[in-house]
């Protein structure tokens, strides 16, 4: 039977002491692949947001991979995002360092210490998301493809038992963006749990998944005809 990863239940989020969304109720178990779509402002981002701690779940219940949401401490916070993968829409890359430094950066700053594990890690992933000739760039010699590839690779370091994807194909023209969704839809193929949001339609109908749409304050399930 598979593990639930994440419960809301009558939850309110709420962005700057007004609710974006309403009695929210949502269960995503260990392999699923989720959607979150709506137009901006909708509450997608403000959803994610509370997922990985940055806005607080003052209403409601919720539990992210056993973690309380309700009971969430500032100092939990850094363990909560250890077991997750976050991805951004403007990549959050850092500039002065080349690709293997920008993800040695996030083991070191999670407890890794050894180096020749680091090194091993980090091929790893950069190899999942085929950019294991990359690691000596900087990020702008990278297109923006490659430089969300680095950030998903960044996300999967430390094997997260969730992946929250916020607008990751934003930034990216069509073919990118379809590359970026063939890696992601791998990614879940291989075991990860995924929920990411999107308001580039088109993808829905691509991939598989569950769809969940934003819209006046609620939080509702989708069913759509991908045939």
């Amino acid at each position: 039977m598979s593990e639930i990863l994440l419960q809301l239940e009558d939850a309110h989020i709420f962005q700057k002491n007004k609710p974006i969304l309403t009695n929210v109720d949502l269960e995503v178990k260990s392999g699923d692949f989720c959607f979150l779509i709506g137009t901006t402002g909708s509450g997608k981002s403000s959803l994610l947001k509370t997922l990985y701690g940055e806005l607080p779940l003052k209403t409601g219940k919720g539990t992210v991979v056993d973690f309380d949401l309700t009971k969430l401490k500032p100092k939990q916070i850094p363990y909560l995002r250890r077991k997750l993968g976050i991805v951004f829409q403007d990549f959050q890359l850092l500039t002065d360092r080349n690709v293997f430094d920008n993800l040695k950066f996030v083991l070191r700053a999670t407890g890794w210490k050894d180096k020749a594990k680091i090194k091993k890690r980090i091929e790893k992933v950069l190899s999942q998301v085929a950019m294991e000739d990359k690691a000596t760039s900087f990020p702008y010699q990278l297109s923006g493809g490659e430089q969300q590839r680095v950030s998903i690779a960044r996300a999967l370091l430390n094997e997260p038992e969730l992946i929250l994807a916020d607008e990751p194909t934003g930034n990216l023209d069509p073919n990118t963006s379809k590359d970026i969704m063939n890696l992601f839809h791998e990614i879940n193929q291989n075991g990860q749990t995924v929920i990411m949001a999107t308001h580039d339609y088109a993808q829905i109908y691509q991939f598989p998944g569950d769809i969940y749409r934003c819209e006046g304050g609620k939080l509702f399930e989708v069913e759509i005809d991908r045939n």
